[in-house]
């Protein structure tokens, strides 16, 4: 039976280190502002689109049984629905992994932003 698991935690957490190191197809919204050279272009008028993507991705590798990982903030729990619907859909066991460590982030998320959504997080 494959796994889905979700790592969650504010941007520089560790979310995205930790997924890379898992034997599993690694998912991410932010994935879906890489251009084919490998540079990332956030827009944020997209970002209801990237989300989609990477619900689309991980439905397509559970339906070929492969374990994925999906890092993402999922600030609220909300945000988890669409996936732990996947998980019951395709018989996937479902593990969350929330990160909690202080890194900088890659993206350049501001201090104001990250702080704000460490005000609306949802244990």
């Amino acid at each position: 039976m494959q796994t889905l698991t979700l790592i969650r935690g504010l941007p520089g957490s560790g979310k995205s280190s930790l997924a890379a190191s898992l034997a599993a197809v690694h998912l991410e919204a932010d994935m879906y502002f890489v251009d084919a050279l490998g540079n990332y272009h956030y827009r944020g008028e997209e970002i209801a689109q990237a989300h989609q993507w990477c619900q689309q991705q991980t439905a397509a590798y559970l339906a070929l049984a492969k374990d994925v990982v999906v890092a993402n903030t999922f600030v609220r729990q909300w945000e988890m629905a669409p996936y732990r619907a996947l998980a019951k859909q395709y018989g996937a066991t479902l593990k969350i992994i929330c990160c909690t460590a202080n890194y900088s982030n890659i993206h350049g998320v501001s201090l104001d932003t990250i702080e704000k959504m460490r005000q609306q997080w949802e244990a």
